[in-house]
């Protein structure tokens, strides 16, 4: 998955729920199961399966099915959109904030 087939506005959405986030920070521990998952988070195997879908579809989890069970753990397509997307946008701001420094210290020296 590239910077450009990752939709940032469904990335954001992905993040913005408190649910798909809690999943995030368990994997950062390492693959686990759907099952694992449900545990802690006191919601449905088929609830954690939908969140884990989205999460998918944007690059942040990646699941696979062994067996009977299904794993899944972090991908790092979609985080890398989002560093992009925040690194791109911090630059620009900081440009436009270079400039306005310069033009008040334009206005100091004139003064």
């Amino acid at each position: 998955m590239t910077r450009h087939s990752i939709d940032i506005d469904r990335l954001f959405h992905a993040v913005g729920d408190p649910t798909r986030r809690a999943i995030l920070d368990r994997l950062v521990a390492g693959p686990t199961s759907v099952s694992r998952l449900a545990q802690p988070l006191g919601i449905t195997l088929t609830a954690v399966t939908q969140h884990l879908q989205i999460l998918e579809e944007v690059g942040l989890v990646h699941t696979e099915k062994l067996g009977r069970v299904r794993t899944c753990r972090i991908e790092s397509a979609g985080f890398r959109a989002l560093e992009l997307w925040i690194r791109d946008h911090r630059t620009g701001m900081e440009r436009k904030l270079d400039r306005l420094g310069a033009l008040l210290a334009e206005e100091d020296n004139s003064s």
